[in-house]
Order: C-alpha cells, then sequence, then structure tokens
C-alpha cells in the first residue's frame, strides 16, 4: 500500500481560533534548536517558544543564536525549570541528551571494549543510552500530564522508538516520534527514480521500527518505480543509501533499507571501521560542540556565524564510519538534502494545530497496523495527521526477514523499558544480549557492570 506525502486538503483552519500556539522545547540548548527556529520563522504557526535546558551555558549560547538569525520568528523565552517550560504548553517538542555527548562517548566506548559495536541509538550504545534516557522521558511525559494534559509531546529524543513507547504508557496518543531518516530516504530515492517527491500522484510504502525500517514501494501514478530503481546500479550511486548497501545487496534484499540498516547488513565492516578511526563520533562531536559552546559563549555576537560554520562540518561528517566500511566518499548536497526534522515537526504540528491533512512517517503506537506486534507497540509507519494527532495507515505485511527483526528489536526495547522503571539487572541483561548486533550474553553482562549496572 503507498501513501502520499504531500498535504492532502489545503485547509487553513486553526481549531483554536486564532489563539497563540505555545512550544517548548526541551533541551532547548541543544545545537539543533536554531533549525526549528528557522523553520518557525516562516510561518505564524507558534506564537511563543519556551526554551529549558538543565546546562544554563547552553541556553544562553542557543538563545544568542536565535538573537542573531536575523528577524522573524516566534517571541522565544528561556524557562528556569521543567514545571515553568510545560506549564500550559500546546506542544511540547522533546530533545534532550541525557548524560551530554560525553555520556554518548561511554555508551560507544564500553561496547566496543568488548568487540561489540558502539553507536548513539543501534546496538549495545543505544540500549545504554535508553537505559539512562527512559527515567528522564518519563518524568517530562508525567509532568506534561499533570501540568498540560492538553498538550501534544512531540518525541525527538533517541532512540526514538524506545523513548516514544515508554512516554506513550503516561500519555497515551498524545506522544509522537519524529526521525527525519525515514522522509529523507523516500524524496533521495524519488529523485533518484526520476519522480518528484512533491507530486500530487507520487506514493510510497515504508514499514519498520526507528532506525529499522525498509522502502518498499515507490510509485507514480500508481507505477511502482523502486524494482526499476533498484535494478540500475548508476542510479544508485546517485544518492546516499544507494552507495552505503551497493547495487548487488539491494537487488538480493528488493527494498531501500533505513541508512541505519547498514549496522547489520554490514555489521563486520562497520565495525573495524569504528575500531580503526582515530575518535568515535560522540568523541568528534563531544570536542567539536564543546569547542563551539565555549567560542559562542566568549562571543555572542558571532553565536550565528560560529553555529552555522560547525552545522555544516556536523552534517558534512556524519555517517562517516558507514562510508568508509562502504568504500569511503563524502556526502553530497543532494544527501544532505534528507527533509530535515525539523519541517517533519513544523509538518505535524500545522496538521495538528490546523487541521491540515498530510501524511508522515511518524513513531506511533501501531494500534495492530501491524499483526504480529500488540496495539501499544510503537512502529515507525506512514500515518495520517490532522487534530485528531497521529493515525496509522494500513501497511503490506512485512516479510519474514523484516518482522523477524522487527520482532527481535522490539523484545530489547521492551526490556529495557521493564529495566528503567524498576532498576531490573536481568532486564537490561536481556535488553542487550537479546539484541542482533551483540554476540555474547556475557559480553553483555561485562558491559553492564561498567556502564554501573
Amino acid at each position: 500500500m503507498e501513501h502520499t506525502v504531500h498535504d492532502s486538503t489545503d485547509s487553513d483552519g486553526d481549531p483554536r481560533g486564532g489563539a497563540g500556539v505555545k512550544l517548548t522545547i526541551l533541551g532547548g540548548g541543544g545545537f539543533r534548536v536554531p533549525l526549528v527556529h528557522r523553520a518557525l520563522a516562516g510561518d505564524p504557526l507558534i506564537t511563543e517558544v519556551v526554551l529549558h535546558d538543565e546546562d544554563p551555558r547552553r541556553l544562553r549560547v542557543v538563545a544568542a543564536v536565535l538573537a542573531g538569525s536575523g528577524p522573524g520568528g516566534p517571541q522565544v523565552r528561556l524557562a528556569g525549570d521543567l514545571d515553568d517550560a510545560v506549564r500550559g504548553a500546546d506542544f511540547v517538542f522533546s530533545a534532550i541528551r541525557v548524560g551530554g555527548t560525553a555520556g554518548r562517548v561511554r555508551d560507544e566506548r564500553l561496547p566496543l571494549a568488548e568487540g561489540v559495536l558502539g553507536q548513539e541509538t543501534v546496538g549495545a550504545g543505544g540500549v545504554l543510552y535508553g537505559l539512562r534516557t527512559l527515567p528522564v522521558a518519563v518524568r517530562i511525559a508525567e509532568r506534561v500530564r499533570a501540568l498540560a494534559p492538553d498538550a501534544w509531546v512531540i518525541n525527538f529524543t533517541n532512540p526514538a522508538g524506545m523513548v516514544t513507547e515508554a512516554m506513550s504508557r503516561v500519555l497515551g496518543p498524545r506522544v509522537i516520534g519524529i526521525c527525519d531518516s525515514p522522509v529523507g530516504l523516500v524524496r533521495r530515492a524519488a529523485r533518484a527514480a526520476g519522480a518528484d517527491p512533491d507530486a500530487p500522484d507520487f506514493g510510497y510504502d515504508y514499514v519498520g521500527l526507528n532506525h529499522l525500517g525498509w522502502l518498499r514501494r515507490l510509485t507514480v501514478a500508481g507505477r511502482d518505480l523502486l524494482p526499476g530503481l533498484l535494478a540500475d546500479p548508476a542510479a544508485l550511486g546517485t544518492f546516499e543509501e544507494g552507495r552505503l548497501f551497493g547495487p548487488e545487496w539491494l537487488a538480493a534484499l528488493g527494498s531501500l533499507p533505513n541508512e541505519y540498516l547498514h549496522y547489520y547488513y554490514f555489521r563486520r565492516e562497520t565495525l573495524a571501521a569504528v575500531r580503526s578511526a582515530e575518535h568515535t563520533r560522540g568523541e568528534y562531536l563531544d570536542r567539536q560542540q564543546g569547542a563551539f559552546f565555549a567560542a559562542a559563549d566568549r562571543e555572542p555576537s558571532r553565536a550565528f556565524e560560529l553555529w552555522e560554520g560547525a552545522r555544516r562540518q556536523r552534517e558534512e561528517t556524519y555517517g562517516a564510519d558507514s562510508r568508509a566500511a562502504s568504500g569511503g566518499w563524502q556526502r553530497d548536497p543532494h544527501d544532505l538534502d534528507g527533509g530535515g526534522y525539523d519541517r517533519v515537526a513544523l509538518a505535524l504540528m500545522r496538521a495538528i494545530a490546523r487541521d491540515e491533512r498530510t501524511v508522515l512517517i511518524l513513531n506511533v503506537p501501531g494500534g495492530g497496523a501491524l499483526p504480529f506486534l500488540d496495539a501499544g507497540a510503537v512502529v515507525e509507519v506512514p500515518c495520517e495527521v490532522g487534530a485528531f494527532g497521529a493515525r496509522p495507515l494500513p501497511v503490506a505485511a512485512p516479510d519474514e526477514h523484516q518482522a523477524g527483526l522487527m520482532l527481535a528489536v522490539k523484545a530489547v526495547e521492551r526490556a529495557a523499558i521493564e529495566a528503567a522503571a524498576g532498576g531490573s539487572r536481568r532486564a537490561a541483561l536481556r535488553a542487550l544480549a537479546l539484541h542482533p548486533l551483540v554476540d555474547s550474553a556475557a559480553a553483555a553482562s561485562r558491559i553492564l557492570d561498567a556502564a554501573g549496572w
């Protein structure tokens, strides 16, 4: 079943009757917050933005970046505590990083010491990040429920699927997870196939979990272009995922995987690339962002200029390990145009606040859309979005490989949620040892020991 990616109505209605819309950004001192603010500048939907971050310097610097980004955009206020930030919010955008970039470095290095892949959201590193993040995310959900019960929470905090599912147990359908990887894949693949992803007759079919999904149809006026694209090595070489996975494997697989599946399909090569690199991705970002925040705090008048330069470096070096493992190549401008999580967030908020019906790939409880998962399991699928929230659309049944991998990773997510909720060592061990990228329960136990479990 294919789904369009454009607005399905032209409604300009505002269910709030013209009242101002308040957006709270938790992790308001985060590096990507200016992207969200930039997206909001072109749309009058949001009239007030409240930023909250537990690091005063980061919050101060981001405020300076926003001040230097030019005119336009909603009013910005800095909140000193969580309750002040979320009280009365219409939307709460959660993009927190518990433990900061130093925590990410540990999440990567501890598994690598055991010969296991360390990555922010995938494998043992993702589980460690989840175990540390879930209690904080659940507390946020509880405060939103108490102080802004009508708010919609948009979760970008990684691991996004796991965190969204934990928050949904508090907030129900009023929390929606977003990720820019699926929409970026759809748009890049469409261009490679000679299609316009914004055309009214363009459609697609995508299914999976966060950072574990597959594009299975790519249609124009009902005609599937994906088989032709998968059979065309030259066309595959024009975009990121085609170069990552290579024509031989993509032809054998019969679908286009999300970029994060490179860690699964080329585990040996990626692990070797990570272990031979001078530094992990977390170490690079820890140094780069640390230098940026220090420099921008010293020279707030240059904060936007410094941020823009650091942002370009960050985007150009994204996925360096996977690129090294697949032959070594640089990202081109088309690869950098992935749709942007800031634009996904704005499209989601517009659809809900104005009832502008659209279809977006989101992380939501599947509600039985995938029969091998229960209704509360958060999946990443196309959803119809409107004033009612996000409603999963029917998708074609995954094949045995896709379903098997989804079930394995969902078991990991659920064990991590159990461990974080009750402090269970046994559940934490299951979360690590059951992950397809962890090849030893003994190694998983040692990783937990090193992480303080």
